[in-house]
């Protein structure tokens, strides 16, 4: 009996305070710039943990197995780890709140980080395999924080909220590359492969970017969102968010689709770069020099590019983000391969349209969405992200390995050309729908 009391109290005590929420907009936009500096700080940890696979992983490989043509598995097995994991993570969300979801996520990345170095330190390629795919967790709930700004903001604010989470990861995601070396010696001097340096910094880096989530992020915006729409279908109000109980399927496909594409050419083609770098004659500090730059075009243009989705339109940066990837390509296949210059603006154009496509994908699925399935959604979406990237990393190798890197940088390219008439397509869809209205 005492217990049941206990639970209704609690009941009590948790409506209370969304109640306090529901019915004061000033509230809202609180938590909501709250939320926006937590995530901030939280992608700052989780940018430096995403730079370890990409920089090292093929490297790693290649040294532990001896080849180059498997190079490309360990961005597959932890881009395939992050399928699970955002699937696992986008479910907590919805079920628990963006604090339970995104903390259990980095934790698990920090994790597979850590069982990276212990696999290169006994030198087991199945741990390593096994350690990649954990690892994968970090990387998917890095990409899954960029929703969490979205949950209060308006459709005005929505990809400005997404590019502030991202251009925050800049930080890290820079520093990391930079610090392969010294992470290298770090590793050698406690008696570590110094290929496996980076992952120290990986795994620390995303288990404090979970502390962060899990002891600041509070109350959960998800959850207030919620409870705002649930409100506003009792009242049949639509207020601060425009949140409504509608579900657009082909908003989610088109948004889907665009950032799938985007995430598939972009990987395939940064993933051999280190591995066509270091076959002519570039060094570590080469390499994560042009990876550091290459993953600052991926989130430093993030607040431009959010301002410019909001303003310009979804699909005018959609058309924009694919006609960069396809020079991208172009570029890089054409670049001599002597010139670190030339590489480096060649991976900055891939960094820059992967941006502009992930951006303007990410609106459009919030647009889509509401938050009876916003985040169950968003999690089975980023799925479908981490799998092309895992086809595209796997692949890359093959393809490099069977043909060369020009041939894997010029498809890339070409396919990012597959992206536009899809858009285009949908656009007419949604103007036809809305004249007809």
């Amino acid at each position: 009996m005492a217990e049941e009391v206990e639970e209704v109290e609690k009941d009590e005590r948790e409506q209370a305070w969304l109640q306090s929420y529901i019915h004061s907009p000033e509230k809202q936009r609180n938590l909501y710039r709250k939320t926006l500096i937590i995530v901030v700080i939280s992608q700052v940890f989780g940018g430096a943990g995403l730079a370890a696979g990409i920089t090292i992983g093929a490297l790693l490989a290649e040294d532990m197995l001896g080849t180059d043509h498997l190079a490309g598995l360990p961005a597959g097995l932890f881009t395939l780890g992050s399928a699970g994991a955002a699937l696992l993570v986008g479910w907590l969300s919805q079920r628990f709140g963006r604090r339970s979801g995104l903390t259990a996520g980095f934790l698990a990345g920090g994790t597979g980080g850590l069982g990276v170095v212990v696999a290169a330190l006994m030198n087991n390629v199945f741990l390593l395999f096994a350690s990649l795919v954990v690892y994968g967790s970090g990387t998917a709930t890095n990409l899954q924080a960029r929703y969490a700004g979205t949950d209060l903001a308006t459709p005005k604010q929505r990809a400005t909220a997404v590019s502030i989470a991202m251009v925050s990861t800049t930080a890290g995601a820079v520093a990391g590359p930079n610090l392969v070396e010294v992470m290298g010696e770090f590793a050698a001097s406690i008696g570590v492969p110094p290929l496996a340096g980076p992952f120290i910094l990986a795994g620390a880096a995303f288990i404090m970017a979970g502390c962060v989530l899990f002891v600041f992020m509070r109350p959960d915006p998800f959850i207030v969102a919620k409870a705002i729409a649930k409100a506003q279908k009792t009242t049949a109000r639509n207020s601060l968010n425009s949140l409504t109980d509608t579900t657009n399927k082909r908003g989610i496909m088109t948004g889907a689709f665009v950032m799938v594409m985007s995430q598939m050419i972009m990987l395939a083609i940064m993933t051999m770069t280190p591995v066509h770098m270091s076959a002519h004659g570039h060094g570590l500090r080469a390499v994560g020099m042009v990876i550091g730059i290459h993953i600052g075009a991926m989130f430093l243009p993030s607040l431009v590019t959010g301002m410019l989705v909001d303003k310009v339109g979804r699909t005018a940066m959609v058309i924009a983000s694919q006609l960069t990837l396809l020079a991208s390509g172009i570029y890089a296949a054409t670049a001599p391969v002597d010139s670190v210059l030339a590489l480096t603006v060649a991976l900055a154009l891939l960094g820059f349209g992967w941006n502009l496509g992930l951006i303007s994908g990410t609106a459009i699925i919030v647009d889509a969405t509401n938050p009876a399935n916003r985040a169950k959604t968003q999690g089975n979406v980023d799925v479908f992200i981490a799998l092309a990237g895992a086809t595209g990393g796997a692949l890359s190798g093959l393809v490099a390995g069977g043909f060369n890197f020009q041939v894997l940088s010029i498809g890339g390219g070409i396919l990012a050309l597959v992206v536009i008439p899809v858009i285009i397509w949908s656009q007419n869809i949604e103007k036809k729908q809305h004249n007809n209205k």
